[in-house]
């Protein structure tokens, strides 16, 4: 299939052709058509499917080819969660808008920064906003714009933006749009509850629901290593050191997590940068700057990192701490094997966070074998109520790769002290 038999415009074709952009993906192929002929749409499609260009396509041809308007009206708005989705979205969308004869003003706005140079941006009106809701609002507030002419409604990462915490915050948005509007739903994923909440907020959707095939499935390969909570630093250490990763994107559970790993990794040499919420907008742009083009080795991030970064040939991703959600497992693991490039995807799991793993593999149909690197088995811990199945406590080498040879472990059971103790002469005497 070529986006020719899609029905975009030959301007936007063009602007396609010039991006080497010639064969839709599955999403956009489905997306589309729905979109041009007017319906509300509900998407689901997995990381790196290119779930923008399924709804930024169609919003720019629409908007293309109505007669001008000045003062410039919001015709298009798209919510995102995050301030470097807004960057990445806005990029897309003025890359092929920037291409077309008929000129559309696209404007990127969210919050970190001062809200001056972004009222600035607006003055003389503006086509489409790319937002973050808080931001959007205090706009709205200052009478920097309004939405009462808008047309299309794109909620992106629409799962995160349904939570608990946007809710609020787009409820008053939608209270401020034309009711008569079109609105699309993208999402890697959906919760029963947020899909079903999705649905109410939609006029008779058009549910488009992508499963990638196994030649579409990202490569990326899932380990699981188990590992005391205390010495996840030094495995981090050893395996970026042992497997000579050169760039690796490390998800924590909390901001002064990440600052904390980041330091200690610093220490020994390991150029290494927290990125969180809390970080101005200049340091989180210079962060992805450098980790983008390999100035930085190692970036500690909380998930707001998990959704809609598009970091190329991005190698490994480790989850120091795992995910609260399973949903939230995808998104992580999303940001690497992107583009038909394969990626490497490390759980750390310690006994205490075993069943919420199990929880995890069973959520997304997976099996990922628990292994055990030398040097740093987990402590035992008496009682039938702790034993593990055979398969998840083969031991593994200093490689990462499990098997019993040289650990000086058996086979379906934890090594004990003194297969400790024999494991670490071994590796003296080496």
């Amino acid at each position: 299939m070529h986006f020719s038999s899609l029905g975009l415009s030959p301007a936007l074709l063009r602007a396609l052709e010039r991006q080497h952009l010639l064969t839709p993906t599955p999403i956009q192929s489905q997306a589309i058509p729905v979109i041009l002929a007017g319906h509300d749409t509900l998407a689901r499609a997995q990381t790196g499917s290119g779930k923008t260009l399924a709804f930024g396509l169609p919003l720019l041809h629409k908007l293309a080819n109505e007669p001008a308007q000045l003062p410039r009206q919001v015709r298009a708005l798209v919510l995102v969660p995050t301030r470097e989705l807004a960057i990445q979205v806005g990029a897309t969308l003025r890359d092929l808008a920037n291409q077309l004869p008929q000129a559309i003003k696209i404007s990127v706005v969210f919050g970190g920064v001062s809200i001056n140079p972004q009222m600035l941006a607006m003055r003389g009106g503006t086509d489409v906003v790319v937002a973050t809701p808080g931001r959007l609002l205090d706009l709205v507030h200052h009478n920097a714009l309004h939405l009462s002419a808008t047309q299309i409604l794109v909620l992106d990462e629409a799962d995160r933006l349904l939570e608990l915490g946007f809710e609020a915050e787009l409820n008053r948005l939608l209270a401020l749009l034309p009711a008569n509007r079109q609105s699309l739903f993208f999402s890697a994923t959906f919760a029963p509850a947020v899909a079903a909440l999705a649905e109410s907020m939609l006029r008779e959707p058009v549910q488009i629901n992508i499963g990638a095939t196994d030649q579409e499935k990202p490569d990326i390969a899932q380990k699981a290593i188990l590992v005391d909570a205390p010495r996840r630093t030094q495995l981090l250490r050893h395996l970026i050191s042992d497997q000579k990763w050169k760039r690796v994107l490390v998800f924590v559970a909390t901001k002064h997590s990440a600052e904390i790993v980041a330091d200690k990794l610093r220490k020994v040499r390991i150029y290494a940068e927290p990125f969180h919420g809390e970080l101005s907008q200049g340091k989180r742009s210079q962060v992805l700057s450098d980790f983008k083009a390999s100035r930085l080795k190692v970036v500690i991030a909380t998930d707001m990192a998990s959704r809609g970064l598009d970091i190329f040939q991005l190698p490994v991703v480790v989850n120091y701490d795992l995910p609260r959600s399973a949903d939230d497992y995808t998104h992580r693991i999303g940001r690497t094997g992107r583009a038909g490039e394969a990626g490497l995807a490390v759980s750390f799991v310690s006994h205490d966070t075993q069943p919420h793993f199990h929880l995890i593999e069973k959520r997304h149909g997976l099996q990922v074998p628990l292994e055990v690197v030398a040097g740093f088995e987990p402590e035992l811990i008496e009682g039938p109520a702790n034993a593990m199945p055979e398969a998840e406590t083969a031991p593994a080498s200093s490689s990462g790769q499990t098997g019993s040879a040289n650990t000086g472990g058996v086979k379906g059971k934890r090594p004990s002290k003194k297969d400790k103790l024999r494991a670490q002469a071994a590796r003296q005497q080496n």
